[in-house]
């Protein structure tokens, strides 16, 4: 299978990327030459639309695009960003897919459980429908209305709306580890805002049970299936590290540290991935204990 990857080189891309080492992929990335040893030597690393591959010789894209969400102050100008290097790539991906006579078969494309906004302890499924109010709610709603454009009879679209991803190399939990190491970790804001998150291994095994399967489309929490409070994620985590868990940080900090950004980690969304189980997958880590545990063993 030829597969086409965008935002290969992050956190995510990496790991799928080593999974499908036995396939043929292309990746999209601004610089071939740094990228180039992060993969297999097989890996072809493009930078420009005009050098990728006919599309017509492409069984299936995966498109993870995008800044990271958190990594600057959301200025007006960041915003601006976050929503054009989203956007601009899946347009892009969805014009070479419409122009194929033989198009890829699957367009998998990432959004969000920003998706569903503010829910309180409401248990959020992939049919709930919401009005898009916030700029992280219209991101993923926009995001996901272009990715369902490539949608045809030869062409099934899957959406990854993704919660927090958890891994040892990289993503959130990487940033957390200093403070909680330290003794200085602690919830965010009052800690009663749920947080759907995810072991990096089934998201990577998410995306290929997707891949794989025929008749899979649509939305798709990639989320475990046991969310947890801010609280909770924030005990198991000093918990695992064998550290004491007595600080807080209140929510105008976070708004001074990230501006509007600050909604990304106060909103409550208690996701859970009914469609991905209605699928066939069966997660490997559903407890946020033993996630933590798998990744941070004594």
């Amino acid at each position: 299978m030829h597969i086409f990857i965008t935002g290969g080189t992050g956190f995510i891309g990496q790991a799928l990327i080593h999974q499908l080492k036995d396939h043929k992929i292309t990746v999209l990335t601004r610089t071939p030459k740094k990228a180039a040893p992060l993969f297999p030597s097989s890996v072809q690393c493009c930078a420009k639309w005009e050098d990728l591959p006919d599309f017509n010789d492409i069984d299936a894209v995966i498109n993870l695009a995008g800044e990271p969400i958190l990594e600057k102050r959301w200025s007006e100008k960041q915003k601006k960003c976050i929503r054009n290097s989203r956007l601009d790539i899946t347009q892009k991906t969805v014009n070479q897919i419409q122009n194929a006579v033989s198009p890829p078969r699957v367009f998998i494309s990432g959004s969000a459980v920003g998706y569903y906004g503010e829910q309180g302890d409401a248990i959020l499924e992939e049919d709930k429908h919401i009005a898009s109010q916030g700029f992280s709610q219209r991101l993923c709603a926009d995001w996901e209305k272009i990715a369902l454009t490539a949608k045809s009879s030869q062409t099934r679209v899957c959406l990854l709306r993704t919660g927090i991803v958890l891994g040892k190399n990289g993503g959130a939990l990487k940033k957390m580890l200093i403070p909680y190491q330290l003794g200085l970790g602690g919830p965010l804001g009052k800690g009663t805002q749920y947080i759907s998150w995810i072991h990096i291994d089934d998201m990577v095994d998410g995306i290929l049970h997707l891949l794989f399967s025929e008749n899979a489309q649509g939305p798709f929490n990639f989320t475990a299936p046991n969310p947890v409070t801010q609280k909770q994620w924030s005990q198991s985590l000093a918990k695992t590290l064998h550290r004491p868990h007595v600080f807080f940080i209140p929510r105008f900090v976070l708004q001074c540290l990230y501006g509007e950004g600050a909604e990304v980690l106060l909103k409550s969304q208690r996701a859970v991935p009914h469609a991905l189980e209605k699928s066939g997958y069966v997660f490997r880590h559903i407890k946020i204990e033993e996630a933590l545990k798998d990744l941070l063993p004594d």
